[in-house]
């Protein structure tokens, strides 16, 4: 190293301490260039670093570790703060917010022992990647303290039987609940609104977090575990449980997909208004159908989709993202693709054939435990978690099914008072009230004056965070963690993952990051970032399904199981990896996507999934 191009260490020391009033200076970590005359600095230019991830404040000179929530919720985009802050609302447990998402500090579970046992046995097995990531944390001599046992353990081995007669009871109380909240809501306005809204969040959440739901949950997923840990040890089968689990009954959103199959059943003979949906692209396209010979059939059909899921949307948990009653636009790709490449009745077809297979599969396990040592008490305590998982997995999704019913009614109220603030000239445009906190949005209701400045500020901030894709594992030194899966099982070049839905399928990977967008064809394989509730519809129309982002219970695998699609998820980088139109072959259950081939645009004939 030559010598005169290297600084002394007062140099350095100076350099650093001005880096630091820079950084101070602009609020945020600044990619700097500087020059050495004479001893003297000079800032030649001082940019922010736009790459980094942002840190979660704290003040007690304590290393923290945070978990990503849009990890666990299929929702990985920055949220505005009036969604990040209704969410904070909505939750029992603290969440801190950084570059427009929300995480889960979980320091100090991680410090007890028994606490970190619990955690990291259920993460490991529903998200491994995740699970690598706080191991690596853990692993990390003096970067966590520990803290006192606080007496948690994992949960029990074998689940607790519970009446099934408890989930529509549950079901007709959020039902209940929900009802008075639509009526009452429409009463109220200006501060009083927020008052109403603030005392309504508290219901949703004894609904939410009500423990008999809780154990309902509890008691599916449990009874799923056992089954694949036992038939895996008396049989060698790991993934039956993905068979036993198909067609559920009572799955709000599964039914959702299947419902949409019935809108294009009502649709498909009126050739006028296929054609005319085709060239439809306003989202007051219903208006038009009443004229259409079979157009006021389809409208009816439509609408009363619309009644049911209108609530629902892409990112539904931010209650600033629009939904599909919004933006019924949003539907017509799926729904268009329904009609031409989907048989009449295939709803009901489907679910009949899943129903078929899971009993079929049911009858082979018993009949094979039964052949075993003590065969007849391993058949009998293995029939019995069957019946749990068909009786309880359903309710799975309905909680959250009422939490987003909850959103939508909040919304449209909130976005009436946004109109009223546009009216009185206190807000530039609607959307501005996206921009604002809650708490923020209540004290603007109330004085009719906002900061235009913090507005400007925080929609700059947002256009900078949409940029950032959030961590796993985030901790307070800056460090992002994505894990990794530590495998030798897979052929050379192929793209590993968690397997969450046995099977083997090759066709045609269709790589799309917009659902509107959604073109698919019979025997695609979907490969996208995430997957929430809204993309359930297309699920209905693929093969086989690969996303980036999500673990043994996220939405992706849950409604995979249920319509018997072979699934993979967890494949870092799979929507830049995979080339859309490219075949590919997907190992559902052993959890790898093989790359087959270049672009089958023209001459793919995508085969259909063998279990």
């Amino acid at each position: 190293m030559n010598p005169a191009a290297t600084l002394a260490p007062a140099q350095t020391t100076r350099l650093e301490q001005i880096g630091r009033r820079i950084e101070a200076h602009f609020g945020r970590p600044q990619d700097i260039e500087w020059c050495l005359v004479d001893d003297d600095f000079w800032i030649v230019q001082s940019r922010p670093i736009t790459t980094l991830f942002p840190v979660p404040a704290t003040s007690d000179g304590e290393n923290h570790v945070y978990l990503s929530t849009g990890h666990q919720q299929m929702m990985l985009d920055a949220i505005k703060p009036l969604g990040l802050s209704l969410f904070q609302l909505t939750v029992m447990r603290p969440m801190t917010t950084a570059g427009g998402r929300l995480f889960v500090d979980v320091t100090r579970q991680l410090g007890s022992p028994a606490s970190r046992q619990a955690l990291l046995a259920i993460i490991a097995r529903s998200e491994p990647l995740t699970g690598d990531a706080l191991q690596t944390v853990i692993d990390r001599e003096g970067f966590l303290r520990e803290v006192p046992d606080d007496g948690v353990r994992p949960p029990a081995a074998t689940p607790a039987p519970i009446d099934a007669a408890v989930v529509p009871a549950l079901i007709a109380r959020t039902e209940a609940s929900l009802a008075i909240a639509k009526r009452e809501i429409e009463t109220k306005s200006g501060a009083e609104l927020f008052d109403f809204i603030l005392a309504d969040l508290q219901e949703l959440k004894r609904l939410l977090f009500d423990p008999q739901s809780f154990q309902v949950i509890m008691v599916a997923m449990e009874a799923a575990w056992w089954l694949s840990d036992q038939l895996g040890a008396w049989l060698g089968e790991t993934r039956a449980i993905d068979l036993l689990s198909q067609s559920v009954d009572g799955n709000v959103t599964s039914e959702m997909g299947l419902a949409l199959l019935h809108v294009a059943d009502v649709i498909r003979p009126h050739a006028a208004v296929v054609v005319y949906l085709e060239r439809a692209h306003d989202d007051d396209f219903l208006a038009g159908l009443s004229a259409l010979a079979g157009g006021g059939e389809a409208r009816v059909a439509i609408e009363a989709f619309l009644a049911k899921y209108g609530m629902r949307g892409a990112g539904e948990i931010d209650i600033t993202r629009p939904r599909w009653s919004e933006q019924p636009s949003a539907l017509l790709s799926i729904l268009l693709g329904h009609i031409k490449r989907l048989s009449p009745g295939a709803g009901e077809q489907r679910f009949a054939l899943g129903k078929e297979q899971a009993a079929a599969k049911e009858r082979e396990v018993l009949e094979r435990l039964r052949a075993l040592p003590d065969g007849e008490q391993k058949a009998a305590e293995t029939q019995r978690m069957i019946e749990r998982v068909r009786t309880f997995a359903g309710y799975r999704e309905f909680p959250k099914y009422g939490q987003i019913c909850r959103y939508a009614l909040y919304r449209r109220a909130l976005l009436r008072e946004a109109d009223r603030l546009v009216a009185a000239g206190v807000l530039r445009e609607r959307e501005d009230v996206y921009l604002l906190s809650f708490g923020e949005l209540h004290d603007v209701v109330r004085t009719n004056q906002v900061d235009a400045a913090l507005i400007r500020r925080r929609r700059e901030e947002h256009r900078e965070y949409e940029r950032l894709r959030p961590p796993r594992v985030l901790t307070s030194d800056g460090e992002c963690l994505d894990g990794a899966y530590r495998r030798v099982d897979v052929p050379p070049g192929a793209l590993v993952g968690l397997a969450v839905s046995a099977g083997i399928v090759e066709g045609r990977a269709r790589v799309i990051h917009d659902i509107a967008h959604a073109d698919l064809e019979p025997g695609d394989i979907l490969v996208t970032a995430f997957t929430d509730p809204s993309w359930t519809p297309v699920f209905v129309a693929i093969a086989g399904l690969v996303t980036e982002v999500g673990g043994l219970m996220t939405h992706g695998a849950v409604i995979a199981r249920e319509y018997g699609l072979p699934a993979i998820v967890g494949v870092e980088n799979a929507t830049r990896l995979i080339t859309d139109g490219q075949r590919i072959r997907v190992h559902g259950t052993l959890g790898y996507v093989e790359l087959l081939d270049e672009l089958t645009y023209a001459t793919s004939s995508p085969s259909s999934p063998t279990k």
